[in-house]
């Protein structure tokens, strides 16, 4: 499945090296001024410092959110029946390995977090980001749904920070960050079927068979 892996992560590098080696030529030269020179050299050598370290850890926390920029494929999912609402589905995201997770219930529930940019950052061209949370099994009984064996598992268990941690624990730290989304799609579970995955350009996520047998299956299930 093809996916762009272009990120802003990638233009966050640039100003950050070029504000790494403006702060060390400027703490190299300290030693040859003095007075007010070399306090403010001083001064703008942590500041650009601290700069670079700021993007820097910015550029890692969206490191693990891929660009979308028209309706693309995000994940596959094949799956076999084990047992009466009981299934090992195989995920296979565009941007990771393939994953074998047991679900139990009628339905499968992918959820997505997609970041988009306020300005100024929509100005700079940065493009909406999005990332695989979660998948999990659901039952159309509402008692089931209460009651019965629940299944759920996270699709992002390596990232130790992003963006959407960061803008919801420090919202005044990244007001250009419009990171409030979420999205989810969801398909009933039957056995042998295949279905395709996509994340169009507003953010949502779109779920459809990926062939016809698995077509006439959802149809002969009332859908």
């Amino acid at each position: 499945m093809p996916v762009s892996q272009f990120s802003p992560s990638i233009i966050l590098l640039i100003p950050v090296l070029l504000l790494l080696i403006i702060a060390v030529l400027l703490m190299v030269g300290i030693r040859r001024t003095h007075g007010m020179g070399r306090f403010l050299r001083s001064v703008f050598g942590v500041g650009f410092l601290l700069l670079a370290l700021v993007l820097g850890g910015l550029s890692l926390a969206l490191h693990n959110y891929l660009h979308f920029a028209d309706d693309i494929p995000v994940a596959q999912l094949s799956m076999k029946q084990l047992g009466p609402q009981h299934f090992q589905v195989t995920l296979v995201p565009a941007s990771s390995k393939a994953r074998t997770l047991d679900l139990h219930g009628d339905q499968w529930e992918v959820d997505a977090r997609v970041v988009r940019w306020k300005v100024p950052a929509q100005l700079v061209g940065f493009p909406p980001l999005y990332q695989l949370e979660r998948i999990g099994g659901r039952y159309l009984s509402i008692v089931q749904e209460r009651e019965a064996m629940r299944s759920v598992h996270g699709l992002n268990d390596d990232a130790l920070f992003d963006v959407w941690t960061l803008k919801h624990r420090f919202p005044r730290m990244l007001p250009f960050v419009d990171a409030d989304y979420g999205s989810g799609a969801y398909l009933p579970m039957v056995d042998g079927g295949r279905f395709d995955l996509f994340l169009n350009t507003r953010g949502g996520l779109v779920a459809k068979p990926a062939d016809e047998v698995t077509r006439q299956k959802l149809h002969a299930a009332g859908w």
